[in-house]
């Protein structure tokens, strides 16, 4: 037998066509079996994924409550007392006018950052758990919660 017969260059033209057509595309068995494979596989990935949006929501909510509890205490190093509950987070990035004057004030922050869901932080002065409390109500906006609805706060 000659090894160039095989060859797809010398393959005559009725018997071309017919391994062509074979090889155009691919069988409903093959599509299915794809399809159940990628839905397996989301169904193991997608879960863990949303779990993890959660816990980076959460560790940026923390990280924003540990720098706005820092530029409090750089406010009361500088003005020998937190800002007022009325004078609120805002004294850290605007001269506080009501209230207490701040004589020795600075500007502590650029911008107020939101939590992650989109909700300003909040500020207790005197505080509930400590001298003074910084915290997120978390997912819910309220509250308590437990889980990603939890409270995230200074005292934590």
């Amino acid at each position: 037998m000659n090894p160039l017969a095989l060859h797809p260059c010398c393959v005559p033209p009725a018997r071309a066509g017919r391994s062509r057509r074979r090889q155009a595309g691919f069988t409903l068995i093959e599509l299915m079996v794809v399809l159940v494979i990628i839905g397996v596989l989301a169904a193991l990935v997608v879960p863990n994924v949303l779990d993890r949006a959660d816990d980076a929501r959460v560790t940026a909510a923390r990280t924003d409550v540990a720098n706005l509890t820092q530029a409090l205490k750089l406010y009361k190093l500088d003005n020998l007392r937190y800002p007022t509950g009325e004078q609120g987070l805002q004294a850290l990035v605007a001269r506080p006018t009501a209230g207490p004057q701040a004589a020795n004030w600075k500007p502590y922050l650029d911008k107020l950052p939101t939590d992650p869901w989109g909700q300003p932080y909040q500020y207790l002065n005197p505080g509930v758990k400590g001298e003074v409390d910084v915290f997120s109500w978390g997912a819910d906006g309220k509250a308590g919660g437990t889980g990603r609805d939890a409270d995230i706060g200074s005292w934590q």
